[in-house]
């Protein structure tokens, strides 16, 4: 397929709001890791908690694994496997330096509630009273959470399962296994995750089309996924991701 190139356990403490950000197509949130305080990207389609390694290193960390605790949105989150590795490639343009990705093994069996405008994130348990709007089934891809959806680049269609990405600009993003981007543009890497240069001719989700969709690649995602679904998509939303029942809300403001 084508891209056409166009111009863990919660530790009890009450849920509590917590500031966003919504900057270079991402969601960024203060949080620690490892008692590393900074600003992380709130990913679930992040299999895995990350520190960039240049802060690592200059906290004193040297091994690229540990367990460790996450703090998020005024909650402690029990400790896990975290991994610590370079991020330069999805750091670039920020205003502030990114100390990491909060990713969905830190998000599991909890209920997220993200609004864009203002950004505001609630981590919390089940049980509260459900959203109202549109619910949709989740499936975890080697624990990523992911939602069906089709795309086409006007020669031919794929459906599958696109992964919840909250660090991605545009609306939707290709496994680099299955797509490509063409013509190629000098200076522009449709990996980079905080542009989405390319158009997709259409892509389909919860019976709604969209036509010459802002679109990029996505590189190393489960073979069981076809892409993600970026910002530009959950941004339109106030977002329910609910991770203890897998299901995933989406209400208009």
């Amino acid at each position: 397929m084508i891209l056409v190139a166009l111009a863990a356990s919660l530790v009890s403490y009450p849920a509590l709001a917590a500031d966003c950000w919504f900057e270079n197509g991402a969601v960024v949130a203060p949080a620690s890791v490892a008692g590393i305080a900074g600003d992380y990207l709130l990913d679930p389609s992040a299999p895995t908690t990350l520190i960039h390694e240049t802060r690592a290193q200059g906290e004193g960390i040297t091994t690229p694994d540990l367990i460790a605790p996450v703090r998020i949105a005024g909650l402690s989150l029990a400790a896990l496997p975290v991994k610590v590795v370079d991020l330069d490639s999805r750091s670039p343009g920020f205003d502030t330096p990114i100390a990491g990705v909060i990713g969905a093994d830190a998000l599991a069996g909890q209920v997220i509630d993200l609004d864009f405008a203002p950004c505001r994130v609630r981590i919390h348990g089940p049980g509260r009273r459900r959203l109202k709007g549109r619910v949709i089934p989740l499936k975890l891809v080697g624990g990523v959470p992911s939602v069906a959806a089709a795309v086409s680049d006007g020669q031919s269609a794929r459906a599958g399962l696109f992964a919840v990405d909250w660090g991605s600009a545009g609306q939707v993003r290709l496994s680099d296994r299955l797509a490509a981007f063409r013509p190629t543009r000098e200076g522009y890497d449709p990996l980079a995750r905080n542009t989405a240069a390319g158009r997709l001719r259409a892509f389909s989700f919860q019976g709604e089309l969209s036509e010459e969709a802002p679109s990029g690649l996505l590189t190393g995602l489960d073979p069981a996924l076809s892409g993600s679904i970026g910002t530009g998509e959950w941004a339109r939303w106030k977002v329910r991701l609910d991770l203890s029942s897998n299901w995933l809300t989406l209400s208009h403001r």
